[in-house]
């Protein structure tokens, strides 16, 4: 199977893209810092698990969806910030963070099938 047709690749490429559009209401002056962050983060995240399927060990995939999974613990930190600087209306941050957790969790089942078949 492709990474393109797994579901965790196509929902975290749904958050990076809500990530993208939200960031373009914050301060032009955080264009540089929170909002450039942000979306590496979020870009990440697909990106990371896109490179673990293509080293096609477990091993090596495992690892790649640990960094992804990172990212996403660094990109609902910095959403915590954008939240706590109006950055973000609580609307956006509530349903922002319930996308995450859907990453967290399928990325987590991704990594327990992985480490089966090792």
């Amino acid at each position: 199977m492709e990474y393109t047709e797994l579901e965790v690749w196509k929902e975290s490429r749904v958050l990076a893209n809500l990530i993208y559009k939200v960031s373009q209401q914050f301060p032009k002056v955080e264009m540089y810092g929170l909002t450039n962050q942000i979306r590496r983060c979020a870009v990440s995240v697909p990106s990371n698990i896109a490179e673990g399927c293509g080293r096609r060990t477990a091993t090596d995939t495992i690892q790649f969806l640990h960094i992804s999974r990172g990212s996403l613990y660094e990109l609902e930190t910095q959403l915590f910030i954008a939240l706590d600087q109006e950055y973000l209306i609580k609307e956006d941050f509530d349903s922002i963070t319930k996308l995450i957790l859907k990453c967290k969790k399928l990325i987590n089942g991704f990594i327990n099938y992985y480490k089966k078949t090792k």
